[in-house]
């Protein structure tokens, strides 16, 4: 069975982006392939891998990818589904053979403000939505 090829891309691929193919790969039964990747690759925000390690999943050992050196590698993805706010998303190249590109919209845990704690709490409601997005994402392929 060939697999759905699934690319997830936010700004810097630290976030938002890590946590849906994750999830993707995680929850997808073998059904799917999900990368991820950045407008501009930066590193791993640290809560999010916090956040991710309190539901067993494990990201602390993955690198940020820049969209663009997967898009001269010549990459080919069923779809393509940016995370970020859609003024971010809008810089996302146009991938050859893509044949459905989505766009969900979720807060930027980097632009979170308050204690440690106080954001923690905010990536796991930004993580609950994104794992909801995804199972229902597989549901429907």
């Amino acid at each position: 069975m060939t697999k759905i090829k699934v690319l997830f891309v936010c700004v810097h691929n630290s976030a938002r982006s890590q946590m849906a193919e994750a999830f993707l790969n995680h929850h997808g039964k073998g059904k799917f392939e999900a990368e991820s990747a950045g407008i501009e690759a930066g590193s791993l925000n640290p809560l999010v891998i916090e956040s991710m390690k309190e539901i067993g999943i494990d990201i602390s050992g993955k690198n940020t990818t820049d969209v663009f050196d997967l898009y001269k590698e010549g990459k080919l993805f069923n779809y393509v589904i940016t995370v970020c706010e859609k003024e971010a998303s809008e810089k996302c190249p146009i991938f050859i053979g893509v044949t459905q590109r989505y766009e969900w919209s979720f807060p930027d845990p980097s632009k979170l403000t308050g204690t440690n704690e106080e954001k923690l709490i905010e990536v796991n409601k930004i993580r609950d939505r994104i794992k909801i997005q995804v199972i229902e994402f597989i549901n429907n392929h």
